[in-house]
């Protein structure tokens, strides 16, 4: 898969101090960023970061309790319906009709969607097509496959050729492989000129994204590009340990003051620490008197995971 670059017209999602209360919780809390059109933008959080509302208010699903926002130049305050006629959205539960075969979930949402009836039927060819569901038309939707049926979903919700597409948790719940797969429909429709919106709770699918908004706790807590988040996290912070004992390693380097956090990554630890020359000392002595071998110790590049959980834990140090 290979990123474009996405277009400089006027931004097809802008949101700003966007707030969504239910009682005493805030779920959404005064949220601003932009989109570009063509852009692939990912919302990457935790479960319950708030993902999920900010993307139905953008919807038109749901109305937000205060700030602004436009959706494809409409407002979410008084244009939701406009926005839902010009947006295609699919959620993780995929909103298919199990009790249909392929063929009749597309004809369904093409009548949904108001695709003109002289265009529905090259549409549901192409989304037979791009699915790679050709073979299965006349398959019930419940017998497809977790991957199957996400493909289908999508399909589904691009028959009216939407010029934003807002996918919620598309690939929660299906295999890596399949997963992989999605993201390379999703690269053929960024470079064909829609603008895709993207949650996801998956670390690996950061780096397929043009720009990555980080939430946690209903805030934005970093917002860009996978690399210029990487630069964020502090040259040299960063080390993989590799040591005849890993679980007891992470007990002796998670009582030394130059250890800030310790991590099973693989078959060894990702340890950040807050001063490279002194934990180099620090570890090794604490590792020596344990009996532990060093088979490996060198700084690496942050992935987003380690990215992510270090600014969590600054947003936590820093909250009352």
């Amino acid at each position: 898969m290979t990123i474009g670059t996405p277009g400089q017209a006027v931004p097809a999602v802008e949101v700003d101090g966007l707030v969504k209360r239910f009682g005493s919780f805030t779920a959404v809390d005064r949220v601003s960023f932009r989109v570009r059109s063509g852009e692939i933008f990912g919302f990457l959080g935790p479960n319950g970061a708030g993902k999920s509302t900010t993307i139905r208010m953008l919807c038109g699903l749901l109305t937000p309790t205060s700030g602004r926002g436009t959706v494809g130049g409409f407002d979410l305050a008084g244009q939701a319906e406009s926005i839902k006629g010009h947006i295609g959205y699919m959620s993780q539960r995929f909103s298919l009709y199990e009790d249909l075969e392929v063929e009749e979930n597309i004809d369904f949402f093409s009548g949904i969607y108001g695709v003109p009836p002289a265009l529905r039927r090259p549409r549901k060819e192409y989304v037979l097509e791009m699915s790679g569901l050709k073979d299965r038309r006349g398959t019930l939707a419940r017998h497809l496959a977790g991957g199957m049926k996400q493909r289908l979903a999508l399909g589904c919700a691009i028959l009216h050729e939407p010029p934003i597409l807002f996918l919620d948790e598309p690939t929660s719940g299906v295999d890596p492989i399949a997963r992989r797969a999605f993201w390379d429909l999703i690269y053929q429709l960024s470079a064909a000129g829609q603008t895709i919106f993207v949650s996801t709770h998956y670390m690996d699918e950061a780096e397929y994204c043009h720009r990555l908004a980080l939430m946690y706790r209903g805030r934005i807590i970093s917002l860009g590009s996978p690399s210029q988040l990487k630069q964020e996290f502090p040259p040299g912070r960063l080390m993989h340990l590799d040591s005849t004992d890993s679980l007891e390693s992470m007990e002796a380097l998670e009582g030394l003051s130059c250890v800030s956090d310790v991590a099973v990554f693989g078959g060894g630890l990702h340890v950040t620490v807050t001063d490279a020359d002194q934990a180099d000392h620090d570890i090794r002595e604490a590792l020596r008197l344990r009996g532990i071998e060093i088979r490996r110790w060198e700084s690496i590049p942050p992935s987003m995971e380690d990215v992510f959980v270090a600014m969590i834990e600054g947003e936590e140090r820093e909250r009352p």
